[in-house]
């Protein structure tokens, strides 16, 4: 354990004798100086903190050969599933050398060619692809580029057979989907309004939907949907293939639940489209899909493990729609593929289900539902989103993996129902003998929760240094996938565990319902009772314990140490939600009050400060080690909250371990270089490594 430096030491920070009354509570906010990042103090603070980081990884001998073999398993590269458009196939691909996946496209004739090299256009790998659309008959290329991390993307139009690009580039285009007419003259999408056209707000905040035709100015494109909608809104237009239906899906913020719309543009011009409304104020989820003059519709609705319904667009009315896959009692329906090409005799629906985190493939029968097959997956683990062609066809592709086995692509036949692989990474890497288990503990209340165990394979007892991760919101499952973190700390004798926890979407809605807003505290007594269940199972011990999560697993991984600092021995908290009165003040806090809840009620209120870190940490408590990570292109989190809960930490501890801040600038919240990933793991098993291992 590296105790060298004087924790009297910390970077000084002044405390505010900041209280306010809010809803009749006494809130104190003394490091509220630290939210600006222009202040000279908050500079000059963070300067030293960088200054006290480096001291300290002076300290962490293992981190070079950590990093060596983090390169190494990272070397392995990536591959993605194909998407098929026209006579076009879509993927990406990355080498062990590159820094970001390239996008390929497929020929008519099989062939490949890049089209888009992010590596190529931004050697400093500060610039990535976020994402792309093909239009429907493959022949243009709708894609975003951001830089720094921002999120912040700017949207051009390529011409697939020269890559030449035709249109744009179009600013404010965060968080949306590209829904091409067919042609590829015109498509709908979303986009952030203007500065200045929302007074006093922010206009990253309001989105509106419009329809753009290639070659025009987009300030001039057609409104389509959400004038005075309130800040918040989310769209996601989508067209029918063959350009008769549009669809908007219209979410406030995260909140589980949509609106939808419909519009038949055979019978409305697509500039001014007669939307009616499917779902409308229903608390549920609603995803549409257009194939063979039928809507199909997945949905949660009256089913929070989710179910396949089947309606005529022409009347798609709830009471009207028929249930063609129902829900299964113990298993999640994630994803189908319609496949009905003409090679088939009975047309299918190929459907993808999670069973407690782990992937099911089955086949059934189009018309009925029923299921007619089950599907051998290469192992026990995850796949991807469900590809096919957009006209049915009998192939669908997918990805798979596992803890330790590098995502590889399969194509499955539903002539045969064989699965045969597709591509593998370019790379490899030899991967020590680690096992995988998955066990069930029961959490404060008695609820039963499962959790992912990847240790070494060899027949040691004892207790080992162990790393627990979660994340417990937002619907987000975390699902089995190739790890170089949890292998590398296996591969060094460690043990590595995943928890399933409340908040996810590993049991359905309800799961996720279960711990958000007034619930939220099950999330985290499911992390702590995996903590305990660790060290009751003689796997660990509290001294050996670390914790690590990052955005809303960062909440997790903050209240877990404020609430029970004496059980755990080290904590990496990243990209963290921290301060949870003021979280809805920055970034996109003011999106999540569906998760969370917010602070103008007092209620709401009430829930937020019985967990919100930063207000409970306690004078003179002995806090584990903790490093914080942020990054100053982060457009979601705001790397303030890391500040604050550093500043009230180093302040409060009476222990002899170190709050460390560790930022980085030019990278954001979302993706980033390979070389970027690499440091930020390195330094973050090395300190655990630090202060886990005698």
């Amino acid at each position: 354990m590296s105790t060298d430096h004087a924790l009297s030491a910390y970077p000084p920070a002044a405390r505010l004798n900041l209280v306010e009354q809010i809803h009749g509570h006494r809130i104190a906010d003394p490091y509220r100086w630290l939210e600006d990042p222009a202040d000279p103090d908050t500079a000059a603070w963070s300067q030293a903190q960088d200054e006290l980081l480096a001291a300290h990884r002076a300290d962490w001998p293992e981190r070079a050969a950590l990093r060596d073999r983090l390169a190494q398993l990272l070397a392995v590269g990536a591959v993605t599933a194909p998407v098929w458009y026209g006579p076009y196939g879509f993927f990406q691909r990355r080498a062990p050398e590159q820094d970001h996946p390239v996008l390929l496209v497929i020929e008519p004739d099989g062939t490949e060619r890049v089209l888009l090299d992010p590596n190529a256009v931004d050697p400093t790998g500060a610039t990535t692809l976020d994402w792309y659309y093909p239009s429907p008959e493959g022949g243009l290329l709708a894609y975003a580029m951001s830089v720094g991390g921002t999120e912040e993307p700017l949207l051009r139009v390529m011409e697939v057979a020269t890559g030449e690009i035709v249109d744009g580039p179009i600013d404010r285009m965060r968080h949306t989907t590209i829904a091409w007419l067919p042609g590829g003259e015109a498509f709908y999408y979303s986009r952030f309004l203007a500065p200045g056209a929302v007074p006093g707000d922010d206009p990253k905040l309001h989105r509106r939907v419009y329809l753009h035709r290639l070659g025009t100015d987009p300030d001039t494109d057609p409104l389509i949907l959400g004038d005075g909608s309130p800040r918040g809104r989310y769209f996601m237009p989508r067209v029918s293939r063959d350009g008769r239906w549009l669809s908007i899906s219209e979410t406030q913020g995260t909140d589980p639940r949509n609106d939808l719309w419909l519009a038949d543009l055979s019978a409305s011009p697509p500039g001014a489209p007669a939307l009616r409304p499917v779902q409308q104020g229903v608390d549920a989820m609603t995803y549409p899909h257009f194939h063979g003059g039928q809507l199909y519709l997945q949905t949660n609705r009256d089913a929070p493990r989710w179910r396949l319904c089947v309606a005529d667009p022409a009347d798609p009315a709830y009471p009207h729609w028929r249930e063609l896959i129902g829900e299964d009692a113990g298993a999640v329906l994630e994803d189908y593929a319609i496949l009905d090409g003409p090679a088939l005799a009975t047309p299918v629906l190929l459907v993808a289900t999670t069973r407690h985190a782990l992937s099911e493939l089955t086949v059934h029968e189009l018309h009925t539902g029923e299921e007619v097959a089950k599907v051998a997956l290469p192992g026990v683990g995850s796949i991807g989103p469900l590809t096919s062609r957009r006209d049915g066809g009998h192939e669908a592709w997918f990805s798979y993996g596992d803890h330790t086995t590098p995502g590889t692509v399969h194509r499955f036949d539903a002539r045969d129902n064989a699965v045969t692989l597709w591509a593998r990474p370019p790379g490899a890497a030899a991967v020590g003998d680690v096992v995988t288990e998955q066990v069930t503990y029961t959490s404060a209340d008695g609820t039963d929760v499962r959790m992912f165990v990847i240790a070494p394979a060899d027949a040691a007892t004892g207790p080992r240094p162990t790393l627990l991760y979660g994340y417990g919101g937002f619907n987000i499952s975390l699902t089995p996938w190739y790890s170089p973190m949890a292998i590398a700390w296996a591969e060094a004798g460690g043990v590595w565990a995943v928890a399933n926890l409340r908040g996810g979407g590993e049991e359905g809605e309800q799961w996720h319902r279960d711990g958000m807003l007034a619930s939220k505290q099950n999330v985290f007594d499911d992390f702590h009772a995996a903590g305990d269940w660790l060290v009751a199972s003689g796997t660990t011990t509290p001294g050996q314990l670390a914790i690590m999560g990052g955005s809303n697993g960062g909440l997790l991984v903050g209240a877990a140490l404020t609430q029970r600092p004496d059980a755990y021995a080290a904590v990496v908290c990243s990209a963290p939600l921290l301060d949870m009165v003021r979280y809805e003040l920055f970034g996109l806090g003011s999106t999540w009050a569906g998760e969370y809840g917010t602070a103008t009620d007092p209620e709401q209120l009430g829930w937020l400060l019985s967990y919100s870190p930063y207000h409970r940490v306690r004078e003179g408590a002995a806090y584990p080690a903790v490093l914080f990570t942020v990054f100053d292109g982060d457009s979601r989190v705001d790397p303030l909250h890391a500040r604050k809960l550093a500043a009230a930490l180093q302040h409060a501890t009476s222990g002899d371990r170190p709050v460390l801040l560790r930022r980085e600038g030019d990278v954001g919240h979302g993706s980033r270089s390979v070389s970027r990933t690499l440091d930020l793991c390195a330094d973050e098993l090395a300190f655990l490594t630090a202060y886990t291992r005698p």
